[in-house]
């Protein structure tokens, strides 16, 4: 059974920094690109990094560019998102999930990804 576990999230002033982490199992994580996505009320949810079994990295949020990066641990099957300088507008669920396209992160959206976590809430806010 595939399943996707996010933490890490939590209350955090303008300008902090939080790292989410997300734990895989259930399939061969090695093989799968994992994207972050978010989610804030009222708004549809929204990509914003990815990364290939190989390391490579897409931004699919322009906003975060600078500020969040994005790695994985396959030996651990976690990914991990890096937030610094978060702004208000970062405030969000924040979820991941596995690529249904294998080891591709490239042009896709949040209906080609599967197996999606609960989520980790992140409130920015002073």
């Amino acid at each position: 059974q595939v399943q996707f576990v996010e933490s890490g999230g939590g209350l955090v002033q303008p300008g902090g920094s939080l790292r989410l982490s997300c734990a895989a199992s259930g399939f061969s994580f090695d093989d799968y690109a994992i994207g972050w996505f978010r989610q804030a009320p009222g708004k549809e949810r929204e990509g914003v990094l990815c990364i290939s079994p190989s390391d490579v990295v897409l931004y699919y949020a322009d906003s975060v560019k600078g500020r969040f990066t994005i790695s994985r641990d396959n030996a651990d099957s976690t990914v991990y998102l890096q937030m610094n300088s978060l702004k208000p507008e970062d405030t969000a669920a924040y979820y991941c999930a596995a690529s249904l396209r294998s080891y591709y992160c490239g042009g896709l959206g949040p209906a080609d990804f599967g197996s999606w976590g609960q989520g980790t809430q992140v409130t920015v806010s002073s």
